[in-house]
């Protein structure tokens, strides 16, 4: 059921974005167009995963990853919300608990069943905590990078900027890091 759920929550993504893209094209605006299509490419990542592997997907990651995606690609990009200045933040703290929701799957996929009972559920919450921020140190070099060699202006407000991206994506990360104790300490039980 929930694989069913997962697929239609991605077709329905990438159907909805590529009919944004046709109508952008038919305006002749070509650069919203690809950030569309580029929509359609991110929405047939995790369909791709679910349908051509047996690695699982959870529902929690699909949903926060396509609400990413609707939130940074359609609402950021295509309809104008990055320019409120609070958008960015959002976008990260979103990106945080995408990430971190993620580093609570994949820890659990890498440990056997019975060792992790064994975990002290502080443990688990600081690898989770580390995992976001990672993930959004990742990111913030990347968009250092471009900046650098492409001039993008992906970091638009510089220092300031980078700086409320991590503390945002830090507190994404902390939100599941403490949900992620209480689940951990439930299990234990």
């Amino acid at each position: 059921m929930r694989k069913k759920v997962s697929i239609f929550l991605c077709v329905l993504y990438v159907v909805f974005m590529a009919f944004v893209a046709v109508q952008l094209f038919l305006k002749d605006n070509d650069s919203d167009a690809l950030i569309a299509l580029g929509g359609v490419a991110c929405g047939l990542i995790p369909l791709l995963i679910i349908l051509l592997t047996k690695f699982e997907l959870s529902l929690p990651i699909i949903i926060f990853y396509l609400v990413f995606l609707f939130g940074s690609q359609f609402l950021g990009s295509l309809q104008g919300f990055y320019r409120n200045g609070w958008w960015d933040s959002f976008m990260h703290l979103i990106s945080g608990i995408l990430i971190s929701i993620f580093g609570f799957d994949l820890y659990k996929r890498l440990l056997r069943k019975d060792h992790i009972s064994h975990l002290s559920p502080w443990f688990v919450s600081l690898f989770i905590l580390s995992f976001a921020v990672f993930g959004g140190v990742l990111w913030e070099i990347y968009e250092f990078t471009m900046d650098n060699l492409f001039e993008m202006g992906l970091q638009g407000g510089g220092n300031l900027d980078t700086m409320t991206d991590l503390i945002t994506d830090s507190l994404g990360g902390l939100i599941i890091a403490i949900w992620s104790f209480f689940k951990t300490k439930m299990l234990i039980k």
